[in-house]
């Protein structure tokens, strides 16, 4: 059974002109020590995705259909503290800002030494104890010294490791990460990818890596779900998907990633750019800037289609009636 199941999951956000769809019917899994890829464009829905899963969706959004389960156990319907303290227990967030995971008042010893003891019977001892010795597992230099530091004590990179520390400190059985690496520069990027994925295998956590950075996913995650205004374009492995990408959106995307060793004189570019979410066309939401498009594209909605590759892709040209109607 997989550690994270969303079935049709609907976000809305109601507004003067009518409900706005942020992320409309989507279904994914993620198995226990898998780290699963959410990636696409800015207004994708990834990260709309990844609230709705840990219960802090932003008013006046809200879950609108489908369901979350967490370990078999359905958490989308919670009161605000039952799932307050689940998000404290078994989902960690690791967000793309650090010093929004951390308050500027109080040491990081002190932040850490709360979540354990909120979270679990460990007296104030035991937590100092876990929490330096989680401030050397994320590669903190001198845990004891810099256990009273202050968040602005530290660069962003070890703000980052802090924050991973924070999320970690409870042995949550999953972690969603939000553009975990946007803010920092390229090799601290890689040991923080580095970071989470032996995290991942040594306490066999699940996580869902939400980001716009296609290298960080074929560097870290072992699935990925391509996503499309608020839909699921492509999902599979992530080496079949970097290598042979079935819907023309994920085709775009890899043809615009450039190859070193690959002198190529001109980068895939798609035409065009991703529709708001008050003027999502009819039919397939890409068809617009889709350079395979057809009729059907314009007027029928896709659900996803089993490729002859491995992956899924929720795309006209794998459906037998479109091709051969």
């Amino acid at each position: 059974m997989a550690l994270l199941e969303v079935k049709n999951l609907r976000v809305e956000f109601p507004t003067r002109r009518g409900v706005l769809v942020a992320v409309d019917d989507i279904s994914l899994e993620i198995s226990e020590g898998e780290v699963l890829g959410v990636v696409g464009e800015s207004g994708a829905g990834k990260s709309m995705t990844g609230s709705a899963i840990i219960g802090l969706l932003e008013p006046p959004g809200r879950i609108a259909g489908g369901e979350i389960r967490l370990e078999g156990e359905r958490i989308d319907n919670l009161p605000y503290e039952q799932m307050r303290r689940i998000r404290g227990a078994k989902i960690g967030a690791i967000f793309q800002d650090p010093l929004t995971s951390l308050n500027p008042l109080y040491t990081i010893g002190r932040q850490l030494i709360e979540t354990i003891t909120t979270h679990t019977d460990s007296s104030d001892s035991d937590a100092q104890k876990m929490a330096i010795d989680l401030l050397a597992e994320v590669g903190i230099p001198a845990p004891e010294r810099r256990f009273d530091s202050y968040p602005h004590e530290f660069s962003g990179g070890m703000r980052q490791r802090v924050v991973i520390a924070l999320a970690l400190c409870v042995n949550p059985r999953l972690i969603v990460a939000d553009e975990p690496t946007t803010a920092l520069d390229v090799s601290i990027q890689a040991q923080i990818i580095a970071l989470l994925k032996r995290l991942c295998r040594d306490h066999g956590t699940a996580v869902m890596l939400i980001t716009h950075d296609m290298g960080v996913i074929a560097e870290t995650a072992d699935r990925v779900a391509v996503m499309y205004a608020g839909r699921i374009a492509e999902v599979g492995a992530v080496r079949d998907v970097v290598k042979d990408a079935r819907h023309p959106y994920t085709e775009g995307l890899m043809g615009s990633i450039p190859l070193v060793g690959h002198d190529v004189k001109r980068l895939t570019q798609i035409e065009g750019a991703m529709p708001r979410l008050t003027e999502i066309p009819a039919g397939c939401a890409f068809n617009p800037r889709c350079p395979k498009a057809f009729d059907r594209c314009r007027t029928d909605r896709p659900e996803l289609l089993s490729t002859d590759g491995t992956t899924k892709a929720a795309c006209w040209l794998y459906d037998e009636e479109s091709v051969h109607g």
